[in-house]
């Protein structure tokens, strides 16, 4: 998209209402939660952007609250419909997941994630590849829902803070930000890679010692 082009798009999305505005950037915090394809990260830098912007309808405080209300009702959406989720993804029975399915291996999951809850929730809005999955053990484990609510809270606070405030000081160089998130994704995704193989490779390993 050309600067002329943009520009353009930016004008019609400044026409706009506001609470149709504050309601789409709520909905595309709500959806990254519970549809991690959707790039809910760069909707989010470019409501900074947008609320630093000439004319916008929106103050960054209102992006802040539609930020944070809607990442938290995903993640609330899939902790009290976690178990739910987990035994439809059981009767697909995807071959590549089903080793995590075992009543054996969900057992020890379950029990690795209370041990390092904390940790992990705190970690998760860091990467929508497990931010996802994150919100489902956690209600599947039974954790505190105020501990997790103040868990997420700060994570929100933390990751989309940064990508809210970037937007809006870097402002019409916003995108940039989007380059260095693929990159960082790209890196965050590799990483997580190698722990599922890994994490895979040790149950399969106990069971042939078993």
């Amino acid at each position: 998209m050309d600067f002329l082009q943009f520009d353009s798009f930016l004008g019609r999305i400044l026409e706009l209402p506001p609470l149709v505005l504050w309601v789409f950037f709520c909905f595309s915090n709500f959806l990254e939660n519970v549809f991690p394809p959707w790039p809910g990260d760069t909707v989010t830098v470019f409501s900074g952007f947008l609320s630093s912007s000439q004319d916008s309808p929106l103050s960054f405080f209102s992006v802040v609250l539609a930020t944070y209300f809607g990442n938290l009702l995903g993640a609330l959406v899939m902790y009290f419909f976690g178990e739910r989720i987990l035994q439809f993804l059981k009767r697909s029975k995807f071959p590549f997941l089903s080793a995590l399915y075992q009543e054996e291996n969900l057992r020890k999951t379950l029990i690795w994630f209370r041990k390092h809850e904390i940790v992990v929730v705190l970690l998760s809005r860091f990467s929508a590849g497990i931010r996802f999955f994150v919100s489902i053990v956690a209600g599947m484990s039974k954790m505190n829902i105020i501990k997790f609510v103040l868990l997420y809270s700060f994570a929100i606070s933390l990751w989309c803070g940064l990508l809210l405030l970037g937007g809006s000081l870097l402002g019409s160089n916003w995108n940039q930000i989007i380059v260095m998130l693929s990159y960082y994704n790209r890196v965050i995704g590799f990483v997580i890679l190698c722990f599922i193989l890994y994490f895979l490779y040790k149950l399969r390993r106990k069971e042939i010692q078993s």
